[in-house]
Parts: C-alpha cells; structure tokens; sequence
C-alpha cells in the first residue's frame, strides 16, 4: 500500500534530558519505494490461460542467495556515537596506506576484526561520529544562506575554525596554567580572535548509501538522513525531528534514474528499571542533602529566626539634605515612635538620630544643606489576637529641623511627621514610606501639613 502521507517537517526538535546520553537509542528504517510495493500478489484457486501470475515478476535470487528486495530496505537500532562503517570506509580503510591517523588506524583493526567475523551486519545505513572527518568538513563548509555568491562574513570565518564539540584543552605545569587567566591590556586582534561562542557540543550525523544495487561506496550517493547535536547541559537537538505519529521522510535521489527513498527515526531508548530510580532517586537526595548542608555552612548558627506569629520590621534610611530654610547651620533631629500596643524593640537600639550640622550651599534660587546621613532600627510586632481583623497601628517618623547662629543658639526652622510604610520596596517623592527598605527624604520649610519626603 502506497504512503499518502509525508512528513515534510524537516526542522529541528530540542529535547533536554537528565538521563545520560549514552543510554540513547535510535531506531532508522529505510525502504525504497518501487512498484512491487504497490503491488501485492494474491493467490487465486484458479489461474484463467490469458492470466499471468503476479508471482512471476518477482526478482529472483542472485548467486549469492541474497533477493535483491532484501537489499532495498533496511532497519537497525543505533546508540549514541556508535560506529557504523560504511560501504565506502570498509574499502578505504583495507588499504593501509590509505591510514594517516590513529583514528584511521584503529577503524582499521575495527574493519579487519569484521572481515574475519563475516562482515559487517549493515548494508546501507552507517554514521559518521563526532571524531570522524566528516563531521569536521560538514562544520566548516556549512553555509549561512542559500544564496550562490555567499561570501562569508569574519565571524563566521573566525566560527568556522572553531571546535565547538569540546571544550578547550589547555597544558598544566604543576597546577597552573600555561596561557594567562587574565589579560590585563588586550589588544584589538586578541579581542577579534577570542569573541566567538566556544559551546562544548558533540555531533553525530546518521548516513545512508541510496547507490544502485551492488554498487555501495560511492560519496555521490551518500544523504543525511539525522543529524544528532549534544551539550554539556543534556540539551540534544535532532534534525530532523524523531518521526513519532508523523508520516515517514522522503528522499528523491537525482540522476538519471531517480528513485524515492522513505525512511523513519524512531526513538526506543530503553526505559530505566526500578532499581535504578532508586538509586538515583538515593543519589540526588543524598547531593541535594549535601548541598543544604553547605549552605547552612554559609549561614551559620548565630542567624536569628523570627519568632512565629510575629512581624519584624526593617528600617534602613538616610537623611539626603534640606532645602528652602532661611537660616545657615543646619541640622535635623529625628526619632520613631511605635504604638504602645504589641510593638517592641530591642534594649540596645535606638530609636532617634541627630545628624551633623551642615552648611547650606546656593542650588538655583535655595540653600541647600547637604546631609546623606545614615540610619538603621528594627521593631517587633506581636498580635495575641489572631483572630482579629483590625489593622495595626503603625509606627509613626517625626523630624525637626534646626539651626545654630553665631552665639550657639538652637531654632526650630520646620517639623514634620510620616507614617512608615506597610509593604516593602522603594519609595519616592511624595509615596508613603515602605517597610523593610531605604528610606531618605528632603525635608522642607513648611507646616507639618507641607513637608515633602524624597524617598528611595
């Protein structure tokens, strides 16, 4: 039965795992799409003379014993970075000549041990790892556009001769480092040469030789058909995406006789048995238990914990400056009064503060005295009655403003009065204060009823 539907959805899919890597399983099958598949043969009880069986038409076996239909579709389970040699390596690597690395050495051996053992079980589908030359060449020649006059920008000149699959191996003499850490005077050719995206990533691409029967090996018919990207951090990126419930992926070769190829991916990592949940279960209770201990390290023992049912408050503020008084030598007296019901506050604080004297100087058409004089307090509320709904009363900041002549003589310039604020965060001109946060203001010459806060 013919396929009526194609996935043609060949984008990329990202998935993020906990699990290793090395426990990822894929499953590609491939087929070639000819007419035989269309046809199916039924046996009938009678055959009339002017009939032709069906059955007829069906290759026949080679001298080998192998059906020609047996080489047309093919499906075999894959791991992560397993090596499967291709039609194409298998003759090089016979070669030894041909060898130039140890990697081409030891494909090689791998390819003899094979040989011996009655060869290698796959027939068209094989992979190119992340060792592989391929995999190397593909990075480099990638192009950015489709476009046949591309001419590569300097970054992705600088990209392209970048390993992003591992991570920087750099010397060690006696626990340090060959290359310095920092450099203190970079130049212009060390900052172009170094700003490019070093991702420790690992690829594996999985291959299939679509070339005519019995002539596997040639590079020309070689096709992607998934490429495999993995980082440090488990994110793995398929292309295209796993085929699931979606149609099968289709290949049309080119040349003078083109067929259609569909093939699909499957993912059919095994699932984790019980013991080993448990035990990483075990594992990550036991880090995570480790890590809270370290933290509490960091805190310590003297950290103070809030008794239950209480409130604690937090002021921190500063006294910024004065503005618009008549008088020179300015200074400002300040205090808090909480409410006599349920609030406290420790034996040593202090609830009022009496900043430096300041000389004013000219801002525009005021005189302005410029303080940024700091001040801390904390108080604790405890309501016996939870049940009920009345708000509190809330502590209550008075400020006075003075002067000192030139006989030493103290003037009450101006007053004023605010009510802390109930919700943390900043606070500004003319907003309520807020509790648990900076406090400063600019105090004004003025009524009790006239008297702006700057707050922050």
């Amino acid at each position: 039965m013919a396929e009526t539907v194609w996935s043609t959805d060949t984008g990329e899919a990202v998935y993020r795992s906990r699990d290793p890597v090395r426990n990822l399983r894929l499953r590609v099958h491939l087929q070639r799409i000819t007419s035989s598949n269309f046809l199916h043969y039924q046996p009938a009880a009678e055959l009339g003379k002017d009939l032709i069986d069906l059955a007829t038409f069906r290759p026949q076996p080679t001298a080998s014993g192998h059906r020609p239909e047996e080489d047309e579709e093919e499906e075999i389970v894959i791991g992560w970075q397993e090596k499967l040699f291709s039609q194409f390596e298998v003759d090089l690597y016979q070669n030894e000549t041909a060898c130039q690395s140890p990697l081409d050495y030891q494909y090689r051996q791998e390819i003899l041990k094979l040989e011996n053992s009655g060869g290698k079980k796959n027939r068209r589908i094989f992979t190119y790892t992340d060792s592989d030359r391929y995999t190397n060449l593909e990075e480099h020649c990638q192009r950015m556009t489709t476009a046949a006059s591309e001419v590569p920008s300097f970054l992705v000149e600088r990209m392209a001769n970048v390993r992003r699959r591992r991570q920087d191996r750099r010397g060690m003499e006696g626990g340090i480092l060959k290359s310095r850490i920092v450099t203190w005077e970079p130049s212009e050719e060390f900052v172009r040469n170094n700003h490019v995206i070093n991702t420790p990533l690992q690829t594996m691409h999985i291959m299939a030789d679509l070339g005519p029967y019995k002539k596997l090996g040639y590079k020309k018919y070689e096709h992607v058909l998934c490429t495999l990207k993995v980082d440090s951090n488990g994110v793995i990126t398929v292309k295209p995406d796993f085929t699931g419930l979606k149609g099968p992926y289709r290949i049309e070769t080119e040349g003078e006789k083109q067929e259609l190829w569909k093939y699909t991916i499957d993912n059919v990592s095994p699932h984790a048995q019980p013991e080993e949940e448990e035990r990483e279960r075990r594992v990550f209770k036991d880090l995570y238990g480790r890590h809270k201990e370290y933290l509490s390290s960091l805190v310590g023992t003297d950290f103070e914990m809030t008794v239950p049912g209480a409130l604690r408050l937090f002021v921190n503020g500063e006294v910024v400056s004065a503005q618009g008084y008549e008088y020179d030598n300015l200074y400002v007296h300040f205090f808090v009064e909480l409410p006599t019901a349920h609030w406290s506050s420790p034996a040593f604080q202090q609830l009022s503060g009496v900043t430096q004297t300041c000389t004013t100087k000219s801002l525009a058409m005021d005189k302005v005295a410029h303080f940024s004089y700091p001040f801390t307090f904390e108080a604790f509320f405890l309501h016996e009655d939870e049940s009920s709904d009345a708000l509190p009363e809330w502590p209550v900041l008075y400020c006075e403003v003075l002067s000192l002549d030139f006989w030493q003589r103290y003037r009450v310039e101006g007053y004023g009065a605010v009510v802390l604020p109930a919700t943390p965060g900043p606070s500004w001109n003319r907003a309520p204060f807020r509790k648990g946060c900076g406090v400063c203001w600019t105090v004004w010459k003025g009524s009790a009823s006239r008297v702006p806060f700057t707050m922050c």
